[in-house]
């Protein structure tokens, strides 16, 4: 049975997740079409954690599983950037594994850079002592077998719908703008291969352990 959406409270979505990190490292993935906000609602949840017990937990994206453009340049794949086969999904399951085992001092995840639109290793520390990794990205809940293995390191995934298709196809636009894409260019992006991708992402909305959507969605950005 499909779960009902429910607006996001930060504030007691970090206590539900302090709660359940009393003994174990806990990972949380957030799911959602390109532009629903689930960067947003990451940083959101990171404050409120902080606020709780500071340091305690970090994000660590999907993005930083980007293909380098200098390994999609040469087909097709440069023109669907964002696509399910221009990520590494088995390095994705494999890192979020080792930060599942907890058994190294310290883990540096990689990063995805909009602005030189290419992912940078290393740039995420995720040191022992942190008991929540919040994992952001649009593909945790696919099941071919190579995402179904992220999903098998996740101890529950939510999934942020947008109430605005609208709204969340304007940002995406803009958010491509500005970070170099024409206007036009950026429209066909947005409107060919992210929107392939939202389909294909709300096509397993079901999968989730819990819904959830801005329904004051002025208030946030989307990502």
């Amino acid at each position: 049975m499909t779960p009902e959406p429910i607006e996001p409270d930060p504030a007691a979505l970090a206590r539900r997740l302090l709660g359940q990190a009393s003994g174990s490292r806990r990972i949380i993935g957030i799911c959602g079409a390109p532009g629903a906000g689930k960067s947003t609602l990451a940083a959101q949840l990171i404050v409120a954690l902080d606020a709780l017990s500071p340091g305690c937990a970090v994000v660590v994206p999907m993005d930083g599983f980007h293909l380098a453009a200098s390994v999609i340049g040469g087909d097709d794949r440069s023109t669907r950037r964002g696509a399910p086969d221009t990520f590494d999904p088995r390095g994705y399951a494999a890192l979020l594994h080792r930060l599942r085992l907890n058994t190294d001092p310290i883990v540096y995840a990689p990063e995805y850079r909009r602005e030189i639109e290419d992912p940078v290793t290393g740039a995420i520390p995720v040191p022992q002592s942190c008991r929540i990794v919040i994992t952001e990205g649009n593909y945790l809940l696919l099941p071919d077998p190579a995402w179904r293995a992220v999903r098998q390191e996740l101890d529950e995934v939510w999934f942020l719908e947008a109430p605005d298709e609208a709204l969340r196809i304007d940002r995406l636009i803009e958010r491509h703008q500005r970070f170099g894409k024409d206007p036009a260019r950026a429209r066909d992006h947005v409107l060919g291969s992210d929107e392939c991708n939202a389909r294909l992402v709300a096509g397993h909305r079901d999968q989730a352990d819990l819904v959830l959507r801005f329904e004051s969605w002025h208030a946030h950005s989307g990502h």
